[in-house]
């Protein structure tokens, strides 16, 4: 219809990389295939060192594919980006995949300032570490916990205690980096990516790192990730004694249930949830709310025992992807339906609450 604007003369201002960047999110918030969403950051990591002008000149003389990951479908985009148009593959994203992914959850989404589960490149995760950061901003946290996985865990390329002290030296880097480029204030507290880890839980309860390098970090979470089909009594233990050990702060997925999704279905472990549960009030570790739209876990029954049991609790993402960061809210719906009060969400504190609440047990 005459009059009508379209995607090719939409005004666009972000820029080419922002675009890609966008796209990218846009495909990990709505679960596309890793594939789909590689060519896209795999562009933008291209495009970010190079000036601008010359993106724009070679966005002009058709050249852009010459340029390492740079294919027909990134071409497009950065070519409309470069011209200011907005790149028709954003626009139609934004219009299929942009809206809430749930009804519900807002007041609690409001309340979290932050995030204790996620993934980056250096286990299973599919994205840079600082690429999980800048994200984690964008969505407006105060902080994120980067949790990458325990040695044991070689199918996600668990961390050596090797690897796991050469990444907390690049997380100072980075926040160090952050501190600089803009101060803080008591009204807007600067980010902080936190030292974390996904440990395991071993089958006799122990956890999967060693003593110095679980007091080296600022938050813990402790998931069972083998032999989930374990005997009842064997996994209570095993759990109960993983919520004893002094490093643990967070219970993560606690039944290991899979409900949907390309890893197929897989039923919840059994264990005496009553008596888990009874060990995280007592020892102060919060329950997790696994917000992955795949897990949903704990169960809603589990969930209610929970909250009348008198837990605390963290709704996380479990990211493995940037856009994935945004799954929190399916966790916050949860939440908000039953009821739960956002103060007993550890992630609804201040970063340092959190964390003397996080290393409280041992020092006490």
């Amino acid at each position: 219809m005459r009059g009508m604007a379209t995607p090719s003369d939409t005004p666009y201002d972000g820029g080419p990389v922002a675009a890609l960047r966008r796209i990218a999110f846009l495909l990990e918030r709505s679960r596309a295939e890793t594939y789909k969403v590689k060519a896209f950051r795999a562009a933008a990591a291209t495009l970010l060192p190079l000036d601008p002008d010359e993106v724009v000149r070679r966005a002009s003389e058709n050249t852009l594919r010459d340029l390492p990951g740079i294919g027909a479908s990134t071409a497009e985009v950065i070519a409309d980006a470069a011209a200011g148009r907005l790149p028709a593959r954003l626009a139609r994203l934004e219009k299929d995949a942009g809206g809430s992914l749930v009804d519900g959850g807002d007041s609690v989404r409001r309340a979290l300032r932050g995030d204790l589960h996620s993934h980056s490149d250096w286990s299973d995760g599919g994205s840079p570490i600082e690429e999980m950061a800048f994200t984690a901003i964008e969505l407006g946290h105060e902080y994120l916990v980067l949790t990458d996985h325990s040695p044991r865990l070689k199918v996600a390329n668990g961390l050596s205690v090797a690897r796991l002290k050469r990444q907390l030296g690049i997380v100072d880097a980075l926040n160090a980096h952050l501190a600089s480029t803009g101060p803080a204030s008591a009204d807007a507290p600067g980010f902080r990516l936190l030292k974390g880890i996904e440990v395991d839980i071993l089958d006799d309860g122990a956890l999967d790192q060693t003593d110095e390098m679980l007091s080296m970090l600022d938050v813990r979470v402790a998931s069972v990730h083998s032999k989930l089909a374990m005997d009842s009594a064997p996994m209570t233990r095993r759990m109960i004694a993983a919520v004893r050990n002094p490093f643990t702060n967070v219970l993560g997925h606690c039944t290991g249930r899979l409900v949907t999704g390309n890893r197929g279905i897989r039923k919840q472990s059994a264990f005496d949830a009553k008596a888990v549960f009874e060990a995280c009030v007592e020892n102060d570790v919060a329950v997790e709310i696994n917000a992955r739209p795949e897990r949903r876990d704990p169960p809603t029954k589990l969930l209610e025992l929970a909250i009348d049991t008198g837990c605390l609790f963290s709704i996380d993402s479990d990211a493995h992807a940037p856009g994935q960061l945004d799954f929190q809210v399916y966790g916050c719906a949860r939440a908000e339906e039953l009821g739960l009060d956002p103060e007993r969400i550890v992630n609804t504190w201040p970063a340092d609450r959190l964390l003397a609440w996080a290393n409280g047990k041992r020092s006490a």
